[in-house]
This record gives C-alpha cells, structure tokens and sequence, in this order.
C-alpha cells in the first residue's frame, strides 16, 4: 500500500507533466520564433543580393569605360597627350558613382611588324602593371604594317556587405580597337 505522502508526489509529477505538455503544444509565440529564426537568414541573403548587383554593376562600367576610351582613342589617326588623359578621364568617369581611387588604366598602339609580331608604338599606364598578356594576344590578329589600339581597365572592387568576408577583388576588361582613319594610332 501507499502512503498518503507517496500519492501526494505523483499526484504533482502528473499535474506538472500536464503543464509541461501544454506548454509545448501552445501554438502562441511560435510565429515570433520563426521569424526570430529566420530573419538573419534573409538579412544575409538580401545583404548578398545587393553586393552581388553592385558587383554586376560595377563589372558593366569597368566594360564601358574601356570601351569609351578605346573609341575615343581610335577616332583620330594621332593621339596627343591631352586626347589620352581625355580618353583616361572618360573611362574613370564611367566608373561613377563608385569610389575610382583604385581605378587602373593601361592603352597601348601597337603596329604588326613585317612578321606579324606586335611592336608598341606608344604606351600609357596610370595606377596599375602593365597588361602585356594582352598585348602578347595581338599576334594572330593583324598583317603587317597594321596595327591594333588596346586598352585595359582595371578597378578594385570591394562589396558594401560581405567585404569582411571575402574581401576585395579585381575587375578587369581589356577593349581591342583598329583605327578608323589610319591603320595605327600614333602618339604627338
């Protein structure tokens, strides 16, 4: 037989474990819990999302500037210094709205000697090495005495959001353009 205080205890295990049941079956909080749960998730994925369009973006202008430049280079059969930091401006200026302190250009005129190799006319570089593997890809394109104007743009770029975590990296796009009134592009 059992003694009354012994009855007493289970009675309470039992009302304390029915408590506990309903505290887990009450469907109250749980939409707070799940938006507690997910929220930093879809803060991630948003923050990821903008980084990704400024990347894609920024990628566009670093495209446009080199071509901008490459165009307004090959207009003319000579090019002066004046025309190339005219032609430099208006490919940092494609870059705006983006910070251009770690913008980066490289032109370089090269004519086809009577061999086909490329030989450098003239060449400026501002704010980054020189790209010779893209004046080395110029061999196979032109007959001698031709010559080819090409232009590299190359621009740091650093996401807003997920820079801490994969850092800064480097966007580069190199433009190819013959001369429209000679066949090369001399520098005065």
């Amino acid at each position: 037989m059992m003694n009354a205080g012994c009855m007493i205890a289970i009675a309470r295990l039992l009302k304390a474990g029915i408590r506990t049941k309903r505290f887990f079956c009450r469907e109250d909080g749980s939409a707070a819990i799940e938006a507690a749960l997910l929220f930093p998730i879809l803060m991630t994925l948003l923050m990821g999302m903008v980084d990704i369009g400024d990347a894609i973006l920024t990628n566009q202008k670093v495209i446009s500037g080199s071509q901008v430049s490459a165009d307004l280079l090959a207009r003319k059969s000579t090019a002066s210094s004046s025309e190339i930091d005219s032609a430099v401006e208006a490919a940092r200026l494609a870059l705006m709205p983006f910070p251009t302190d770690s913008f980066g250009i490289d032109i370089a005129s090269i004519q086809f000697d009577s061999s086909g190799a490329p030989v450098i006319l003239w060449r400026e570089t501002r704010n980054m090495s020189p790209n010779d593997v893209a004046v080395d890809s110029t061999s196979a394109i032109g007959a001698p005495g031709e010559g080819v104007l090409v232009v590299t743009v190359q621009y740091r770029f650093e996401p807003m959001f997920s820079g801490r975590v994969i850092g800064s990296f480097t966007m580069q796009e190199v433009a190819f353009v013959r001369g429209r009134k000679s066949p090369t592009i001399t520098r005065v």
